[in-house]
Formats: structure tokens, C-alpha cells, sequence
């Protein structure tokens, strides 16, 4: 109930004491405490351990149209205000649970928007976002997308796919901080960039200058080039065991005129026991990993190769050195994470 009582939208199964009428996947339904005072109103989904996400709190009042377009329409004026408006740029215009919005992500990559859904109630009413999506942006294009392991969570049925106007022939080139990255909004991981990783990457580069750096999962190099553009380092080895993603950090340093950048495909792991065995070091490690636990039930494992990443890139990294660490694993806190870093140095 602490959580509910902070308006965290979620409502697990274990949570819930009784359920009276038959509500339906996907259908609204409104939760009451044990005393009987109302909490909020959100979306049913009888198939998912999230079995109700919540979207109003002020009254038992309708989801409808006009409620989600005035939901939209708020993320959108608070992206203005922050300077997320760049025509030459992108922003996630709508983040989920951080803006009202359970189950719902847009990425908008200058004139294209990139729609991810991760809940059944949101799936159900695709049409009706998009419609918003189209009057907020008048986008060329809107694709969707959705991971496999969610929708087999959630019970979704849908496609990815460009779902509204055209897709892009190719990567899209975008404006960050100052630096050109192509994207690939068709076959790119999760919407083509991580957005959500934008600040970080700036921040990053203050402490880049004159820097050698390594990357560690540099996917299509936005660490790594922001560090040599923005941050002014003297040299940067990118790594990444995907190909595809590799060919676009190339394209990307190219972009940016940072010869001192350079990739190599490889196991993460592997290649930083070879990088310490040879006696390789860097005065900054960027160490930025896929989500290691979907799960609390694999928490343990997780802390697990997290600890051992982070002591792969403390042995190559020069007294001194700048570490700089992130995880994607929601079900990792950062207190979890925090005392695994006390093991590592």
C-alpha cells in the first residue's frame, strides 16, 4: 500500500484482496482500499503478475479520448519546456510511468515518432494514440515496436512495424548535444537510440578531456563519440558484439570527425580479460550493459555479472581513472546496485 499511497501505477496480483464483477483484459476498473476509500482507476489485465496499472487518481472518471489526450498533450509541453523540442533533433516525448502514461513509450527522431507498448490496456487502444500521436506531431512516419518477452508477458498481440505514414530509407541522422548520430528506427535496438541516456551522456563527457577511453558496449557509439566530440578525448575504443550496431558507430564517428575513435567487435566479458591480460589501461571505462535481470528472481545472478564487469573494468582502468557504470535492470534498485560497487574497488 506504501506504494500506492506514492501513486505508483503498479498493482501486482498479491496485492489485491478480491476482485468483484468480471472485469475484462484490457478494461477499466477502479481499486479501493480495504476501508473501502477509492485509490485510482486503471486498466485490468487478468494474463499479467501487473494486473492493474493505474492512470487516475483524483476520481472514479472515465479513460477516455479526451483524458489520454490531455495525458499526452502534458508530456508534450513539459518536453518544450525543458528545450526537448529540437525539429533536428529527438527526445522521448512520452515515458511511460513517468509521465501518467503505464505501458506507453514515444521516441520522436526529428519528423518520425517510434511507439513502444509494454501493456495489454494500451495495446488495445493503439489506434487511439496513434490519432493523438498524428494531431500533437504530424510525424512522416510512426513505427511501432514491442519486445517479445513483454508481449508474452503482458499477453500482446501485436506487430512491429511502420503502422502510419512511411519509415525512413535508412538511418536517420539526429542532433544531440552538439553531435550527429544515425539511427536505425527499423532494425536498431529497442526504438533505434537510447534516449533515455541522453544526460548521461553529456555528463559523461565532462570528464573525457585528453581521456583514453573505453567503451564497453558502445552499441552504435553514442558514449563514445559524445566522449571524443563533446568531451574532447584523445583516443576512444569502442566494443560490441553486434556488427550491425558497429557499422553505424563507424558511420558515426565519421559523422563527427573523430578520428581518434575506433571500434572492434567482441565479447564484452572476454574482451576485457584480454584487454587486463596484456596489460591494456584506460584513464576512463564507460561500462553500459543490457538489462541483466528482468526479474527480482534473478537478482543474485545479476549482481553477480555485474560485480564481475565492474572489476573487469576497474583491472584495466589507470589509477586515477574515471569509471563510469549504468544499468537498465529495473529490478536491480540502487541500493542493490550501489553496495555491489563496494565490492568491486
Amino acid at each position: 500500500m506504501k506504494t500506492l499511497a506514492a501513486r505508483h501505477p503498479w498493482v501486482r496480483a498479491g496485492s489485491i484482496e478480491r476482485i468483484e464483477g468480471e472485469p475484462t483484459d484490457g478494461g477499466e476498473v477502479d481499486l479501493y482500499s480495504h476501508k473501502g476509500r477509492f485509490i485510482g482507476r486503471g486498466l485490468y489485465n487478468g494474463r499479467s503478475r501487473l494486473r492493474v496499472r493505474l492512470y487516475r487518481w483524483d476520481a472514479p472518471a472515465a479513460l477516455d479520448q479526451a483524458f489520454w489526450e490531455e495525458r499526452i498533450a502534458r508530456a508534450v509541453r513539459l518536453r518544450k519546456m525543458i528545450g526537448y523540442d529540437d525539429p533536428h533533433g529527438a527526445a522521448r516525448v512520452v515515458y511511460s510511468e513517468g509521465d501518467g502514461l503505464s505501458g506507453l513509450i514515444v521516441d520522436r527522431y526529428r519528423d518520425y515518432l517510434v511507439v513502444q507498448v509494454t501493456g495489454l490496456g494500451i495495446a488495445q487502444r493503439i489506434d487511439t494514440f496513434l490519432d493523438i500521436l498524428e494531431r500533437q506531431f504530424s510525424p512522416k512516419g510512426i513505427l511501432l515496436r514491442t519486445e517479445p518477452s513483454i508481449a508474452k508477458a503482458e499477453g500482446l498481440h501485436i506487430e512491429s512495424g511502420t503502422v502510419r505514414g512511411k519509415a525512413p530509407e535508412g538511418p536517420i541522422l539526429i542532433e544531440e548535444n552538439g553531435v550527429t548520430f544515425g539511427v536505425d528506427l527499423v532494425g536498431g535496438h529497442k526504438t533505434g537510440f537510447y534516449l533515455d541516456q541522453r544526460e548521461n551522456r553529456a555528463a559523461a563527457a565532462r570528464y573525457m578531456k585528453k581521456r583514453r577511453v573505453l567503451d564497453v558496449f558502445c552499441y552504435t557509439g553514442g558514449f563514445a563519440v559524445t566522449a571524443a566530440r563533446l568531451g574532447g578525448a584523445r583516443e576512444v575504443l569502442g566494443i560490441d558484439g553486434a556488427a550491425d550496431a558497429l557499422l553505424l558507430a563507424k558511420l558515426n564517428a565519421r559523422q563527427n570527425a573523430v578520428s581518434q575513435v575506433r571500434f572492434e567487435q567482441g565479447d564484452a566479458f572476454k574482451t576485457l580479460e584480454s584487454l587486463a591480460s596484456t596489460g591494456e589501461r584506460f584513464d576512463a571505462v564507460i561500462l553500459d550493459p543490457p538489462k541483466f535481470a528482468r526479474s527480482r528472481k534473478q537478482l543474485r545472478e545479476a549482481l553477480k555479472a555485474y560485480h564481475w564487469l565492474n572489476r573487469l573494468g576497474v583491472s584495466v582502468l589507470e589509477p586515477g581513472g574515471v569509471l563510469v557504470t549504468c544499468s537498465c535492470s529495473g529490478s536491480v534498485t540502487q541500493e542493490d546496485f550501489i553496495k555491489m560497487l563496494y565490492g568491486v574497488a
